[in-house]
């Protein structure tokens, strides 16, 4: 869109500015002077869960490393996704220092009792205790004021920064990529869908019908109709179901889908756990954070790693999505609270009363202008007009890498 105002400028150039503060930090982290001398945090990429989920375990890792100032050791022999490990897919966490050796080593007990520790292994996030203040959705104080001038969902966008650091592609993925773009003639405009059933249906999510996705493609397509010519109404469909995109063009003639139907394919549960799906769901990631707007479900990590790229896009992404259940979280994520801002008197049995001020644990959004969660003053649980509350974001002191900025030259 046309600003007359320089605004779209100053925030282009912001959004620049602020990413390559963070990513410039993080490399000044992970290429210390002296590997054999240097503060280290293991963590092992092998978690019992799928590739999305993984992910965000290693940026939790990440996010405690760049709060505690310690170099993160990513350790992935016999990855599951990629037996030779995550530099077969990835760009190396670090150009220099990839050995865990130290003069001591133990188990994560907490930043100030392992200050004396040179190599601390940290636990998943299910089990970690004393639980520091560097994790989601938490944002560092020294980037707040900023961050919040310029983006609508600060946690995600700090999020964003350390995948956007994850999963830089080595030269064959990189050129995968550019190829399969080309093949699937993947352009813009387009919307993003993502259907995931085969092995969370029934257990963690519901079903859900593609015309319960499509309601809200069409929706976006008509409000972007309104500001711009629509040549075609595409969608990326990204599914493990491979009938799903026969049924898709049976009944939305209208539209063009674009699928790597190989990729689903490889993604049902018999032969999920092997290279070729791991391709798979990269490229799946890639091109759904590559849309114009997403629907999906949140309640997948996939879902969320492709919104979370997306927010390193754009100045601004984080109101391109809808998400047919949960909110935005991160899994093992301190309490996501809001603040009241406008009184409310309960209407039937359901609701719960807000004060201005009142502080509310936010347990979901139902997407009818009602909100789940619990007033942390009355203890009382039910249901708030979402409208009359906004986010509660927490800044924690984290480091701020005076050293790294000096080599920016800011």
């Amino acid at each position: 869109t046309l600003r007359a105002d320089g605004a779209g400028d100053w925030r282009e150039r912001e959004a620049k500015e602020l990413s390559d503060l963070v990513q410039n930090r993080i490399t000044f982290l992970q290429n210390p002077p002296d590997c054999s001398k240097a503060r280290k945090l293991v963590c092992n990429i092998n978690k019992g869960c799928g590739y999305g989920c993984q992910l965000h375990h290693v940026v939790y890792c990440f996010m405690i490393a760049y709060g505690t100032q310690r170099t993160l050791i990513l350790e992935s022999h016999n990855w599951r996704y990629a037996p030779g490990g995550w530099e077969t897919v990835f760009r190396p966490v670090s150009d220099t220092c990839v050995d865990r050796t130290g003069a001591s080593t133990g188990h994560w007990s907490g930043e100030d009792h392992d200050r004396d520790v040179q190599v601390v292994e940290l636990p998943i996030v299910d089990s970690l205790h004393p639980r520091p203040p560097y994790l989601p959705l938490a944002i560092p104080e020294d980037l707040a004021d900023r961050l919040h001038r310029l983006h609508g969902d600060p946690s995600v966008w700090w999020v964003s920064q350390f995948v956007k650091y994850l999963v830089r592609p080595q030269a064959w993925l990189e050129k995968e990529i550019q190829q399969t773009t080309a093949k699937l003639g993947f352009k813009h405009p387009i919307v993003g869908v993502h259907v995931r059933r085969t092995d969370k249906v029934g257990t963690e999510a519901a079903f859900h019908s593609i015309e319960e996705y499509m309601v809200h493609v069409e929706e976006h397509f008509q409000t972007l109709a309104q500001r711009m010519p629509v040549d075609k109404k595409r969608v990326y469909l990204a599914t493990d179901d491979p009938s799903l995109l026969q049924e898709a063009k049976a009944k939305y003639q209208d539209y063009e889908f674009i699928s790597d139907n190989s990729i689903s394919w490889s993604a049902g549960l018999h032969n999920r756990y092997t290279e070729n799906s791991l391709r798979g769901v990269i490229l799946d990631i890639h091109f759904l954070s590559q849309t114009n707007f997403l629907v999906c479900t949140f309640s997948s990590q996939v879902c969320r790693v492709a919104y979370e790229i997306m927010q390193t896009l754009h100045p601004d992404a984080s109101s391109f999505f809808y998400s047919l259940d949960d909110i935005y979280y991160f899994g093992g994520q301190n309490a996501h609270n809001q603040i009241a801002i406008y009184p409310h008197q309960p209407r039937n049995a359901d609701d719960i009363p807000l004060e201005p001020g009142d502080v509310i644990g936010v347990a979901g959004n139902h997407w009818d202008g009602y909100s789940k969660g619990v007033n942390r003053k009355t203890g009382r649980t039910g249901l708030y007009p979402s409208y009359k509350v906004k986010e509660k974001i927490e800044t924690v002191k984290y480091p701020t890498y005076p050293e790294a900025d000096k080599l920016l030259h800011l």
